[in-house]
């Protein structure tokens, strides 16, 4: 029996990188889960090495249509929803703040924030309805909690993304649905170029960047009952890297 037998999941930016891992690793403790992605042939791959009943649909998140329309479709697929993780998200192009297009600042905050909005909004909708409570699980960073040069709409994004974890999480925790966020260092993904990750190592005492899988880890100990207690927070996943 999987921790998470039962339970019916949507996962956001699930076509690759952390996404994908936390997909596969929350469908391996038994859940139902529709992967999610603007990339749609990436996010059936995986589904279909995932198999069983995981799923795949198309969803840009920056746009609530869209999200609503993600949420309802997995409702209508499984009949319920206890899971989401607000994954997908983009990164930012150095470029010096006087400099910077509003285009670039409107798209990252879109993006990395909006979304994770009309997430909470959608799911909080058909899991009150449902009356059988849920968890949502929003991947922030260690730069919803430090700064760092040449990215102000993605650090904005993801402090952002820290006060509406607690603020969604003091308004749905007397409908039994938890919110909490995981806050990952740099991690594995197709995000980080080579010449990125050599330029921040340094930066995580523990002497390496993180895996997919082991934010994946956490995330499934986070939506399932074990961590029934744990809401209205963010989690650091990041290798001593804000312990400086």
């Amino acid at each position: 029996m999987g921790r998470l037998d039962g339970k019916y999941a949507v996962v956001t930016g699930a076509g690759s990188g952390i996404g994908a891992a936390i997909a596969r690793r929350i469908a391996s403790e038994g859940a139902s889960v529709l992967l999610a992605d603007l990339h749609v042939d990436a996010a059936r791959s995986v589904a279909a090495a995932i198999g069983g009943s995981a799923t795949a649909a198309v969803a840009d998140v920056s746009r609530e249509d869209a999200v609503r329309d993600m949420i309802d479709s997995a409702v209508s697929r499984f009949g319920s929803l206890d899971i989401l993780v607000n994954n997908a998200g983009i990164g930012e192009e150095a470029t010096p703040i006087e400099d910077k297009p509003a285009s670039d600042w409107h798209r990252v905050i879109e993006t990395n924030l909006s979304s994770v909005f009309f997430g909470i909004k959608h799911a909080a909708r058909v899991m009150k309805a449902a009356g059988r409570g849920g968890t949502i699980v929003n991947v922030s960073s260690i730069l919803g909690s430090v700064g760092f040069r040449g990215a102000p709409a993605y650090v904005a994004a993801k402090h952002g993304v820290q006060g509406l974890t607690k603020a969604a999480a003091l308004e749905l925790a007397p409908f039994h649905v938890r919110v909490v966020a995981v806050q990952p260092a740099f991690i594995h993904t197709p995000l980080i170029s080579a010449e990125m990750e050599a330029a921040v190592l340094p930066l995580h005492p523990i002497g390496r960047i993180g895996e997919p899988e082991e934010v994946a880890a956490l995330v499934a100990f986070l939506v399932s009952e074990e961590a029934a207690f744990v809401t209205g927070t963010g989690v650091l996943i990041d290798g001593g890297y804000t312990a400086q």
